[in-house]
């Protein structure tokens, strides 16, 4: 251990102040990255479980719009109602036969010297119509 100078003491208390804040901003960006990835899985899962009922509903059929955002919206209440904050269910339908669930939200935000950014999120999913065709061979849809 090498022996300190008389004008070096306290160096290291100064040193800490210094680099104290990048270190804590540097936890706060990375722990905010994780919320919004964690955000944008539950918005994905919302979407993909809202699209599948939305899916699985007759071509010919009427409500299959509010089914569709009832279960994405049970399925945000269930797994992070606080991840995704504010979070919308729009359906859409494109012809000829597919049909599309959009979940948006708003990540936590915990760096609180950003109040600027907003981290929206936004997650899309659907598809084609399913088909159930009945076991005697005929060709028409359910």
């Amino acid at each position: 251990m090498t022996p300190r100078k008389r004008g070096e003491r306290g160096v290291t208390v100064v040193e800490l102040a210094l680099l104290m804040p990048v270190i804590l901003a540097t936890v706060l960006l990375v722990v905010q990255v994780a919320l919004w990835f964690h955000g944008r899985q539950v918005a994905e899962a919302a979407a993909r479980e809202g699209a599948r009922v939305a899916r699985s509903a007759p071509a010919d059929s009427t409500g299959w719009e509010q089914e569709a955002q009832a279960k994405a919206q049970d399925v945000v209440a269930a797994i992070g109602p606080r991840l995704l904050s504010g979070a919308s269910v729009t359906t859409a339908e494109k012809p000829p036969d597919e049909r599309h669930v959009i979940v948006t939200g708003s990540a936590v935000q915990v760096v609180p010297l950003l109040p600027v950014l907003t981290f929206t999120i936004t997650a899309t999913s659907g598809g084609p119509i399913e088909c159930f065709r009945p076991d005697d061979g005929g060709e028409d849809c359910e």
